[in-house]
């Protein structure tokens, strides 16, 4: 895989200089209705539900290599290919495609600063004409070339009292604290700091990730620093992959994913929850 061409993080400007550049693959991960309405140019659509493997009651799986395989190979994406992601909804749904790519050893990735907000908001380039790739796409190789960036729940359960882990639940408080329920049981797992995904955000910067001192103030507060390794989870590994790309563009070097997250958890037999 090449080395990636631009940070983990790119900014509207940085991207608007480079929209011609043949290795490049930016992919909106929008609504259809938003895509349809308007998108950067040369942005292909992907459905996020195709990222994910559900089997009620868990959702947010990760689906098996033949199928990441045939999808990354439908929109063109090669082993030399940069890919920008971005969406409608400040970051979830592309953070999910540069988890998912980073599992697969693809690290020439980033996500849109802002996603589509900060983009149509700040007058760059849009278009409405859908974009299809190559009808011949390509022949991507998928392969789990990276483990260590997902979690199943046994990990967990083996690392509950283990000080070197700390547990980021990127819920809201009130599904953190079980006011909310949407699994058998509610409450988090055991140990488990809390902070919600969207307190990332700048509202006023059109959803643009808060300043990086700010972000790391924000995560060592809560013992969420860089010395151990951090298992990001939510409900359905959606909101939690955006916290993921947010630390590993802070430089964390072990940052894991909990797929099945609380859809797993939270209806297993057995779990130990705390409310």
């Amino acid at each position: 895989m090449p080395t990636p061409r631009f940070p983990l993080l790119i900014e509207p400007e940085i991207l608007t200089q480079h929209l011609d550049a043949e290795d490049l693959l930016i992919i909106d991960l929008s609504r259809a209705k938003s895509y349809a309405a308007t998108h950067i140019p040369r942005a292909v659509h992907m459905e996020y539900a195709m990222l994910n493997l559900n089997r009620p009651p868990i959702g947010g799986l990760v689906p098996d290599t033949e199928h990441l395989g045939r999808l990354f190979s439908s929109v063109g994406l090669t082993p030399e290919t940069h890919v920008i992601a971005y969406d409608d909804e400040g970051g979830g749904k592309a953070g999910r495609l540069v988890w998912t790519l980073h599992l697969l050893g693809h690290d020439a990735c980033s996500v849109l600063n802002g996603g589509i907000h900060a983009w149509a908001d700040e007058q760059y380039p849009l278009e409405r004409e859908p974009v299809f790739p190559p009808s011949s796409g390509s022949n991507y190789p998928a392969d789990i070339q990276r483990p260590e960036c997902l979690v199943e729940a046994k990990y967990i359960l083996d690392n509950l009292k283990n000080p070197e882990t700390v547990l980021l639940d990127t819920r809201t408080p009130d599904e953190y604290s079980g006011r909310k329920r949407f699994a058998t049981q509610g409450g988090h797992i055991p140990g488990a700091v809390n902070l919600d995904w969207t307190l990332t955000l700048d509202r006023a910067q059109n959803l643009r990730w808060k300043p990086e001192q700010e972000l790391r103030a924000m995560f060592e507060g809560i013992g969420v620093t860089p010395d151990r390794e951090v298992i990001v989870y939510c409900q359905t590994h959606h909101r939690s992959s955006h916290t993921y790309v947010v630390l590993k563009s802070l430089g964390y070097p072990r940052v894991r994913g909990y797929a099945g997250a609380w859809s797993e958890w939270g209806n297993m037999m057995g779990a130990p929850v705390e409310v």
